[in-house]
């Protein structure tokens, strides 16, 4: 069932093959008609591509600008107090299963058990699972050594199978869990202390509409480097503004990868994870909102770690976004279908959102290379290519995206008290070369290796001097 649950439950929404049949056809027949036009009218195709693309562009900008617009009248969080998280006698909490995939990560083991001992949570209504692959000899002698005997956590061993993924491993676990509800904790993170109190309280107050609840992520090591104070900014934007906009628009939330709260009957329900899907947790919230489960954003916050190193930071991101590519394939091969379930809201944000994010990273260079050959060389063909129409709406979504990301860095590095972050947020536009670099990467591993997970390596934190600050 942790491989295969899905893939029989719902087969239509599995992302073990990753284009239908009818997808390959009418992927062929598009690729067909562009080259038919090229080859007959290129100058005139190249001017329809690319009028629009930059009116993807343009609604990719104003959707974003609406999302933070809904956002911020602050409305559309789930509030759990301190005092109301804490009123709760222990006896009436239900059993809650922490779920915690780890893979060649012996050297954050003992951290993982500092953090998950700070919960404010009875031991006796914890069930917290310590997911290690059969193969990964050393974390598992790491996680044995620091657990002792009479230890609530328990280490459960993934038996080895393709694909090796985190959503196979947490399928695995889930069979094995006892609680009602269920939440996914990566080994470096450090979740508040109170978050598994608010959630409890939180969803028994929405009732069973709401299936689950996204905490929100931040990092402990922001001042580390440049890269990993752009990550804080981006995070700060995606988990304040972003999906708290979503869900004041009623809109599909593309999950985090951990620190989501599910209720365990309804997760199963639902088929779980999708362990063919590289971003698992994105694709399950669209799953949510198909199969008509409400999801909230949740007032509490988990620290993890911001990759610090370009090459780690390139794997991580190509994996996420060649995992939003395939979510968007999956949830596109029955447009109609997708249409009825979700509304014109959902669609729209599965096409922009979802789908939008990782292309338009994939298709800047390309614009880039235009705009530098135009300011050194000014070649006629440029000319020709950008009619007035498209040029000024290229020239306005070129000057409103790059005023708008660093309007929102530098808000939310206000918001977060961060004024170190300023200069960062102001030069923030040279992030987008990373996740151009990512995308392009992302699109060619979709191409070859569609399933494969690609490792990121954490504890990178731990090497740094206490001089370095977080």
């Amino acid at each position: 069932m942790s491989i295969h649950g899905l893939r029989k439950l719902w087969p239509a929404l599995s992302a073990h093959v990753v284009l239908s049949r009818a997808q390959k056809v009418a992927l062929g027949l598009s690729a067909s008609i562009v080259v038919a036009a090229l080859v007959w009218a290129p100058i005139a195709a190249l001017q329809v591509i690319i009028g629009c693309i930059i009116l993807v562009y343009g609604g990719a900008i104003a959707f974003r600008i609406a999302l933070v617009w809904a956002a911020g009248r602050q409305e559309h969080r789930v509030w759990v107090s301190d005092e109301e998280a804490r009123a709760v006698p222990d006896d009436e909490l239900p059993v809650y299963t922490v779920l915690v995939p780890a893979y060649r990560e012996p050297e954050v083991i003992h951290l993982l058990m500092e953090h998950l001992a700070g919960l404010e949570y009875p031991v006796a209504k914890l069930d917290v699972k310590l997911l290690l692959e059969a193969a990964d000899e050393t974390t598992i002698a790491a996680a044995r050594a620091q657990l002792p005997p009479d230890s609530h956590v328990q280490v459960v061993i993934v038996p080895e199978s393709q694909p090796q993924t985190k959503p196979k491993a947490c399928n695995y676990g889930l069979q094995l869990a006892r609680g009602g509800l269920v939440t996914i904790f990566d080994a470096e993170d450090r979740p508040e202390p109170l978050q598994l109190r608010r959630a409890a309280v939180a969803l028994a107050r929405l009732g069973p509409a709401y299936t689950c609840l996204q905490a929100e992520l931040g990092y402990f090591n922001p001042n580390q480097n440049r890269i990993t104070r752009w990550f804080t900014l981006e995070y700060a934007c995606w988990f304040r503004s972003l999906l708290p906009g979503l869900v004041a628009l009623r809109m599909p939330i593309p999950l985090g990868g951990t620190s989501n709260h599910f209720r365990a009957e309804a997760l199963r329900t639902l088929g779980a994870w999708d362990p063919f899907n590289v971003t698992e947790d994105a694709d399950l919230g669209m799953r949510l909102a198909r199969l008509g489960h409400q999801v909230g954003v949740l007032h509490t916050v988990t620290l993890e770690e911001a990759n610090s190193d370009f090459i780690n930071w390139v794997k991580q991101r190509s994996r996420w976004y060649k995992g939003y590519l395939m979510t968007w394939l999956v949830h596109m091969r029955s447009p109609r279908e997708t249409w009825r379930q979700l509304g014109w809201r959902g669609l729209l944000c599965l096409n922009v959102f979802v789908g939008g994010t990782p292309l338009t990273a994939m298709l800047n260079p390309v614009f880039w290379a235009m705009t530098i050959l135009w300011m050194v060389a000014r070649p006629a063909i440029i000319q020709q290519l950008f009619v007035a129409p498209v040029y000024y709406l290229g020239l306005l979504c070129m000057v409103l995206g790059n005023i708008t990301v660093i309007y929102l860095n530098v808000l939310v590095a206000r918001q977060m008290n961060r004024p170190n972050l300023l200069w960062s947020a102001l030069i923030s536009p040279a992030y987008w070369v990373m996740m151009s670099i990512a995308a392009a990467k992302a699109g060619l591993q979709l191409l070859l290796r569609p399933s494969y997970w690609e490792k990121t390596t954490h504890g990178l934190h731990l090497s740094r001097t206490p001089a370095d600050g977080e």
